[in-house]
Parts: C-alpha cells; structure tokens; sequence
C-alpha cells in the first residue's frame, strides 16, 4: 500500500463523507473486508479524488451520473449526501439527475430522484416549492382505461 495515497484518500473520504463515516468504515472492517476498505480508500479516494484537476462537487456530480446508469442505490445515496456536503446546490443537482434521465433511461433518471428525495428528507432539506402552476389533469369521472 502507498501510504502517501492511502493517507489522501483517508483525506478525501473524510471530507466528502464525513469522519462519522469513515470511522464506521474502518470501525467495523474485518479479516474479510478490511483490505477492500483500504483498498478503496487508497485507489478511489486517493488516487481519483485526491486528484487536483476536478473539484469535489463535479466528481460528486460524475459519480451520481454513473452510480444512477449502474443502479446502485446504496452508493448513489451515499454520494448525494456527499454532494450535499460538498456544497452542490439543488439546482446542479436536479439537472445532474435530468441528464441521467435522458442519456441512461426514464427508470434510472426516476430511480434517482426517488432516492435523492429519501436523501433530501433524511436530511432535512427542504426544496422551495415550485413556481409553475399544477397543470390541468381531466377528470375521467371515475373511468379506468
């Protein structure tokens, strides 16, 4: 292990993810799982986060594009909360998930912003409501097609 990139990553990880987090990470790693909790912590947070060119919240922005393609719930809403805590508005947010709606399907771009709403709620952060008038839905007098 590179220590150096190990210790970077430990970095990132923590800003990103928060000391809480990366504490419970190691806490609880194991004989199994302990390599692989260095293991990305050195190459994924240290080798590609401790990276200068990309700042925090477009490689959080990136890794919410490719986490909602792969559907993987458990680390998209771990890196929405990371997003959040890297300052990313929900503006960029909202249109981070619009394009993966468009480029990777509806079901994973609906998928996201159901799991960034639980986020959101488990946050606490509430969104201003909506500027555009509710439009007009017909009714069917109780007919189901």
């Amino acid at each position: 292990m590179d220590d150096s990139l190990f210790q970077a990553g430990i970095d990132a990880r923590t800003r990103v993810l928060g000391p809480e987090f990366v504490t419970r990470a190691f806490s609880t790693a194991d004989s199994f799982n302990r390599e692989m909790q260095e293991m990305v912590t050195e190459y994924c947070w240290g080798g590609v986060w401790g990276r200068t060119t990309l700042s925090d919240r477009q490689r959080s922005l990136n890794n919410l594009c490719i986490l909602a393609t792969l559907n993987r719930s458990h680390e998209f809403k771990l890196h929405f909360r990371g997003a959040l805590r890297n300052g990313c508005t929900l503006d960029e947010l909202r249109d981070t998930l619009i394009q993966v709606m468009v480029y990777a399907g509806v079901p994973a771009g609906v998928e996201a912003f159901r799991l960034a709403r639980e986020v959101l709620d488990a946050e606490g952060v509430v969104p201003p409501p909506t500027d555009q008038p509710m439009p007009t839905i017909p009714d069917d007098g109780g007919a189901r097609g």
